[in-house]
């Protein structure tokens, strides 16, 4: 096995290590029906968080190392496309969801008793438009990344 199968082996399972729980993630905290659950689902939620940060930092080094290794992929359309979208999905950690997601975790410590506030839905919604939004770049890397179609 080359260097360069062992990056892309690692990328793989990188790939499957970080986008895996990272789309579900959504999923966890949705079916939650009391305050104590959802509290649960977020700490769930957010231990599954260390694997799409492990991932997907494993997956920008070992895509940008595949690239010095191989220069000719900075002129396949297909990579170049899919490093700027890993890279805009990467900024919305920071810049988009941080920001929706505080309110919330400020809500699971301060709320008292059994039930949801309707404050929560409103926020865990916008909070779950963006991270749709974020799978769905992510889904159009893998579709590039296995079609490789230009």
């Amino acid at each position: 096995m080359t260097f360069y199968e062992i990056l892309v082996f690692i990328h793989i399972i990188s790939a499957i290590l970080g986008m895996g729980p990272g789309f579900i993630m959504i999923y966890v905290v949705t079916k939650s029906s009391t305050m104590p659950e959802l509290r649960h689902a977020y700490f769930i939620r957010n231990r599954l968080h260390i694997f799409v940060m492990v991932g997907g930092t494993l997956l920008l080094v070992t895509g940008i190392w595949m690239g010095l290794l191989h220069p000719y992929l900075f002129s396949q359309g297909w990579y170049v496309v899919s490093l700027i979208l890993f890279i805009i999905a990467l900024g919305f950690g920071p810049g988009v969801l941080s920001p929706r997601s505080k309110p919330i975790k400020a809500l699971l410590k301060e709320t008292e008793g059994e039930e949801i506030p309707d404050s929560y839905f409103t926020l865990s919604k916008k909070l779950f438009f963006y991270e749709r939004m974020e799978n769905t770049i992510f889904l159009i890397i893998i579709v590039l990344m296995i079609l490789k179609p230009f």
